[in-house]
């Protein structure tokens, strides 16, 4: 009885553990996979160049970070990437990086990275950041917000909706974020939503939105900025 209850034991582990590796990223099998960007063939990321055609240039970019950058838009901030299509060493490595510089009262909008993670720290001024879970089994999205100053750090998860947002009126802040893919991607909401092309029904959006049509193509009518570079 005691070796047959020690059998499912370590059954239940060894299903535990090999669905634990399954949902990991497999483990690299070269020190590097530099893109090849000139390639034709299509697959999951970039293929790889030649390792003997690699130089020191294709894990380096004169990205000039410490420079302030244009925050002059409608919503007062801009967003330096610097991921894969700018650097190919890059490739296969799952890490990017972000500056984001807010005007006095900047916001980068409320979005959601699809692939990745971010974890963000402020180098300049104070973020009022937060982020919204998904559906939650008591049917609620919590919203988990922090006030943060230079030098604090926050994470916001995965394919989460999240914001930063620069309370002072008068001094601008800055901030790098580091996001667990080669490739996070951005999607801003309200971008997304009443700026897609071509764009969703006015139907659709006034019944999600319970508000009156004219409300969504005035807001489809919107010059909806997009503060990534």
């Amino acid at each position: 009885m005691a070796s047959s209850t020690t059998f499912l034991v370590l059954t239940a582990l060894l299903a535990l553990l090999a669905g634990q590796v399954i949902a990991s990223d497999p483990s690299p099998l070269q020190d590097f996979c530099v893109a090849d960007k000139d390639s034709h063939v299509n697959v999951n990321g970039f293929v790889c160049k030649d390792p003997k055609d690699v130089k020191a240039d294709d894990f380096f970019l004169a990205a000039n970070l410490d420079m302030p950058r244009d925050t002059t838009s409608k919503i007062g901030s801009n967003v330096t990437l610097i991921n894969v299509m700018r650097i190919p060493g890059l490739n296969t490595l799952g890490i990017s990086l972000a500056r984001i510089d807010y005007a006095p009262l900047g916001e980068n909008p409320p979005h959601t990275h699809p692939r990745a993670t971010e974890i963000l720290t402020v180098l300049e001024g104070t973020l009022y950041v937060g982020f919204v879970t998904s559906n939650q089994a008591n049917r609620e999205n919590k919203l988990f917000t922090k006030m943060l100053n230079k030098g604090d750090v926050f994470v916001f998860p995965e394919g989460l909706i999240h914001f930063q947002f620069n309370p002072s009126p008068h001094k601008p802040a800055v901030a790098i974020a580091a996001l667990s893919s080669q490739n996070p991607g951005a999607i801003t909401i309200a971008n997304a939503v009443f700026g897609s092309k071509p764009p969703i029904s006015d139907d659709v959006l006034a019944k999600a939105f319970q508000v009156e049509k004219k409300t969504v193509d005035w807001l489809q009518a919107q010059f909806w900025a997009d503060n990534h570079n």
